[in-house]
């Protein structure tokens, strides 16, 4: 038999719970309630969720639809939170909205920002007066000033970029919110600062951002705080500004050199990174040493050169070649070129290294010496007569010097002028050359024999000789009486000075005559003289008249017995 009771209760027991059920089911269904549903289907306008207690309702298509991209941002089995906001009479499904509720949980957040200052994320949108809209739920206002810590000098810039906010005031009732990015800036320096000061130490590498260039030097940012890179502490090498090595933004590897806690300033070097080249500079680059370089300046006396960054040598200009005339550097090297030298000496201590370029090539003075041996001939062109001499320019590339003394075995000076034109071909004598002292002597007049050989046999005492005056001295006068062979007219040979200097009374290349006194070959000497001259004159003039006199007298008595003398013929003839 059946217990009717038992079954009574439980009947009863399961229609209230039903009851309650459906009450439950009727308030959550009601408008303005938010439920968790599954999306179940999607179509072309809309998302139909299954929000449970065998309810469905659909959310427009488009509130999951990305703006940008057109993407529908979402799929069947998401779990989507939403909120009722009605019902659709036509197929009986309730009409829910996904940014009603995105919207409440937006504000909140942005009320939980204004209340502990928790960071919001959005994309700036676009650019208004004073600033920028941001999207974080909600359009925000970001004042320009509030942008950034240092002042924004391209605000374009800004647009599209997804950055981080604090919410500064709130009126939700006018939709009204104010962000700010500097804010959370400011925060993230001070605790980077903080940080940096607590573990900063010198010798300390670090990597920062070069933050901004000046002609002496750069700011490097460390995080949080900036460190002063000296434009001499950048590299070992030559530098004239830090924009040949550093770029606006540029990460780069610093060491710490020095810190001051107390005046918050801190003094970095790149170039400490790496050793001083100068300490083990003789070590890699010995005397000696074949070494390739950049030539980084050129000045009056040579040239400076790159060996690494940091170490640079001086190729004196008499070390680029062994042509001694050659006084101007820029015509061998300019800045830029690379060129191999040699290294001749090394000073550590005060940091100098001399190179040589010429000791490369064969010393072209060794080899002329053994091709052109004293008393060779050679043939070369004029190329330039100075007060001291003549150069003679060689087919090798040297030019070689006739001494004044040499061209001519005269030294009547306008003579050897005249005589030798720039470009003339010409031959000389090789009397010596000094690889060491880069000296090529030549001669002309020793082409041809020494005047002064046979002189006793060409001059006698007595001679009568003509010649021009080549020099005038206190003591008397040079007279050349054939080329190379000059006499010497003494004062006291002279005639009838009257105690006048002899300038007074002769002139250079004067033509005078005199008589040979004496003929020294071996000493190079002849002595002449004037008043002998007008001695031996005088006395043939004398001899002449007297000569002249006598004739005339025995005319006279010739004339005094002619008539005499034709009698007696005639007293005789009969």
């Amino acid at each position: 038999m059946v217990d009717t009771t038992d079954t009574s209760i439980q009947k009863d027991k399961t229609e209230e719970e039903m009851k309650e059920l459906y009450e439950t089911s009727i308030r959550n269904l009601q408008e303005g309630n938010i439920l968790t549903g599954t999306v179940i289907n999607i179509n072309d306008d809309s998302v139909i969720v299954d929000v449970g207690l065998k309810s469905e309702g659909k959310v427009s298509i488009s509130e999951f639809t990305d703006p940008a991209t057109g993407e529908v941002q979402v799929a069947v089995g998401d779990d989507v939170e939403v909120m009722v906001v009605g019902r659709e009479e036509k197929d009986g499904l309730l009409a829910l909205s996904k940014q009603r509720v995105d919207g409440i949980k937006t504000w909140q957040k942005i009320d939980q920002s204004m209340e502990d200052g928790s960071p919001l994320e959005g994309p700036v949108t676009s650019e208004v007066k004073g600033g920028f809209l941001v999207d974080i739920g909600v359009s925000a206002f970001l004042p320009i000033s509030q942008v950034d810590i240092k002042p924004v000098k391209n605000p374009a810039s800004f647009i599209g970029r997804h950055l981080k906010y604090k919410v500064i005031k709130v009126n939700q009732k006018k939709g009204n919110v104010i962000v700010s990015r500097r804010l959370l800036l400011e925060e993230e320096r001070d605790r980077k600062r903080a940080e940096f000061w607590k573990n900063v130490k010198e010798g300390q590498v670090l990597y920062g951002f070069v933050k901004s260039i000046t002609d002496y030097g750069a700011f490097v940012d460390l995080g949080g705080v900036d460190g002063f890179l000296y434009v001499n502490d950048i590299t070992w090498g030559r530098i004239n500004h830090p924009k040949e090595y550093l770029k606006l933004s540029d990460e780069i590897k610093v060491k710490v050199l020095s810190v001051d806690e107390e005046k918050k300033k801190v003094s970095i070097g790149i170039k400490q990174l790496k050793g001083d080249p100068w300490l083990k500079v003789d070590e890699k680059y010995p005397i000696g040493t074949r070494v390739k370089g950049k030539v980084v300046g050129v000045v009056e006396y040579g040239a400076f050169v790159e060996l690494e960054p940091g170490l640079e040598g001086l190729l004196h200009v008499s070390e680029m070649t062994w042509d001694k005339k050659m006084k101007n550097p820029s015509k061998l090297v300019a800045k830029g070129d690379v060129v191999e030298l040699l290294v001749l000496d090394i000073d550590k201590e005060k940091k100098r290294i001399s190179l040589g370029m010429k000791q490369l090539k064969a010393d072209p003075w060794k080899e002329l010496a053994e091709k052109y041996p004293p008393g060779t001939v050679v043939a070369g062109k004029v190329k330039n007569f100075t007060d001291f001499g003549l150069f003679v320019g060689l087919d090798d590339g040297v030019d070689g010097l006739v001494h004044v003394s040499e061209i001519s075995w005269s030294r009547r000076k306008n003579l050897t002028a005249d005589a030798f034109k720039k470009g003339a071909p010409i031959e000389a004598l090789v009397l010596n050359i000094d690889p060491e002292q880069k000296k090529f002597s030549l001669s002309i007049k020793r082409l041809k024999e020494d005047p002064w050989k046979g002189l006793v046999d060409r001059y006698h005492s007595g001679d009568i000789v003509e010649g021009f005056i080549t020099s005038i001295t206190d003591f008397g006068i040079f007279v050349e009486i054939e080329e190379g062979i000059e006499g010497l007219i003494h004062l006291s040979e002279m005639d009838n000075t009257r105690g006048k200097h002899p300038s007074e009374i002769f002139n250079p290349d004067e033509s005078v005559k005199a008589m040979v006194i004496n003929v020294d070959e071996r000493e190079k000497r002849i002595g002449l003289s004037i008043k002998a001259l007008k001695k031996l004159e005088q006395k043939r003039e004398i001899e002449s008249f007297s000569s002249r006199e006598e004739t005339k007298a025995f005319s006279t008595l010739g004339d005094l017995l002619e008539p005499a003398m034709k009698r007696n013929n005639h007293e005789n003839d009969l």
